[in-house]
């Protein structure tokens, strides 16, 4: 069954929204040509190493405490925080404790 994604001015309550899907709760919201927005859960000690997407990419820390390692530097979000990357960034991400992450992804045109 293929889970449901957010229709253009629907709202979206991240703290429910892939109740839908049965284990780890990463979900995507909305996917376009141009943009992707993702919910991301990490439990703690979990990384997303070494990686980098085409286009700017926004990592928002909505709960918890995440780790992100890019341009030679290591910054800790928590929640309400957020970081902005440049295309093709090499990047991580880990969970510091049990975090929610919501990650937005620009293409390019």
């Amino acid at each position: 069954m293929a889970t449901h994604h957010a229709a253009p001015n629907e709202i979206v309550d991240l703290a429910t929204w892939a109740q839908d899907v049965p284990n780890e709760k990463t979900k995507v919201i909305v996917k376009t040509d141009e943009m992707e927005l993702v919910r991301l859960t990490f439990p703690a000690g979990k990384e997303f190493a070494n990686h980098k997407v085409s286009g700017p990419c926004v990592i928002h820390c909505i709960t918890g405490e995440i780790e992100c390692a890019a341009m030679e530097t290591i910054q800790v979000l928590t929640p309400g925080q957020l970081l902005y990357l440049m295309p093709d960034e090499l990047h991580s991400v880990k969970a510091v404790v049990d975090s929610v992450v919501l990650l937005t992804i620009i293409f390019k045109g």
